[in-house]
């Protein structure tokens, strides 16, 4: 179980993060939603996408609940599993909206990450210090600089490396259903939807941490930030002295023999 106020106050004392680290569960049917939670068609009036969802919680602070129903992207209802799918897999939907050939586009969907069609209901992300939940994964926002923190918190504890797969996008795929289907932490890069609906910046990129990493991740950080300097802010060498212009030396000799 993942202690949520530790994972909170850590996170932001090692990383800093500039968006509210989020975290995100799958609901079963049946489920109930936590307190306080908006439903995009009845609270908001419309359909949204899954990286909008997680974006109104690490930007506003908000508990979104979005099933099959209140997402209105292709992509994220495969990768939900909130479809069967079949016309995503062999590409035959994408070719007969005009969005690709079918051979392309069944060659992307074959490397795709995705839950079991039917097995979940609904997504529910909030920000981590509100969840009233315990997640399935965390997902933390932040700058290469501080997504490397949590790259190098991932590996301090055990050694070795840790991979992560890249499409063309579909970042909910890596962020979510990755992270789930593997049990592995994974570097995400925004995707098109990520970038056009949910507004992430040039300089953003993601870390997601399934609920069985967060501990070790947590660790890790302490024990990078205490044995092996590691830091964010980043800290510089800056015990060199200044190469200032010939002229600047000449004028604080000048300065220095004033009465």
């Amino acid at each position: 179980m993942i202690d949520i106020e530790k994972a909170s106050e850590l996170l932001n004392r090692y990383i800093r993060p500039q968006s509210f680290p989020v975290a995100v569960k799958m609901l079963h049917v049946g489920d109930e939603l936590p307190p306080k939670a908006r439903l995009p068609l009845r609270d908001l009036g419309s359909a949204i996408t899954l990286c909008q969802g997680i974006a109104m919680a690490r930007r506003n602070g908000w508990t979104v609940a979005i099933g099959r129903q209140d997402q209105c992207c292709p992509h994220g209802a495969f990768v939900m599993g909130f479809v069967p799918g079949k016309g995503y897999i062999d590409g035959s939907c994408a070719e007969a909206v005009g969005l690709a050939p079918k051979e392309r586009f069944a060659a992307t969907a074959r490397h795709l990450s995705r839950l079991e069609p039917g097995k979940y209901a609904c997504m529910v992300s909030a920000p981590l210090h509100r969840a009233a939940f315990q997640p399935d994964v965390l997902v933390i926002y932040g700058n290469p600089a501080q997504i490397s923190r949590l790259v190098q918190a991932s590996v301090v504890v055990t050694g070795g490396v840790l991979a992560s797969s890249f499409s063309e996008g579909i970042a909910c795929s890596a962020m979510i259903a990755r992270p789930i289907a593997s049990d592995s932490c994974q570097v995400v890069l925004a995707g098109a939807g990520d970038r056009c609906f949910a507004l992430t910046q040039d300089h953003e990129m993601a870390f997601a941490i399934p609920s069985s990493k967060v501990e070790s991740i947590l660790q890790g950080l302490e024990l990078g930030h205490e044995f092996a300097g590691h830091r964010y802010p980043t800290p510089f060498a800056m015990r060199l002295e200044g190469q200032l212009p010939q002229a600047y030396y000449r004028f604080l000799e000048m300065l220095n023999k004033e009465e």
